[in-house]
């Protein structure tokens, strides 16, 4: 699926996504921590899906913090 707005990009790309603030994304939404990394991992589902789409060939999430621990 070639994208008018989205060029394919040059091969070998490499893109990296921190996902943070689900948690508090939630929490200030009045909903659990756990709906929140729910909603996370459904927006993560769409960005693996659309970058394969765009042919990013590599794709790093980084997902976890040692601040989760607290």
């Amino acid at each position: 699926m070639q994208s008018t707005l989205h060029p394919k990009p040059p091969a070998g790309l490499h893109a990296g996504i921190i996902m943070d603030g689900n948690g508090r994304w939630a929490q200030a939404s009045g909903r659990s921590r756990t709906r929140g990394h729910v909603q996370g991992a459904r927006v993560a589902r769409a960005v693996v899906e659309g970058s394969a789409a765009l042919g990013i060939g590599v794709l790093t999430l980084y997902a976890f913090s040692s601040d989760n621990w607290k």
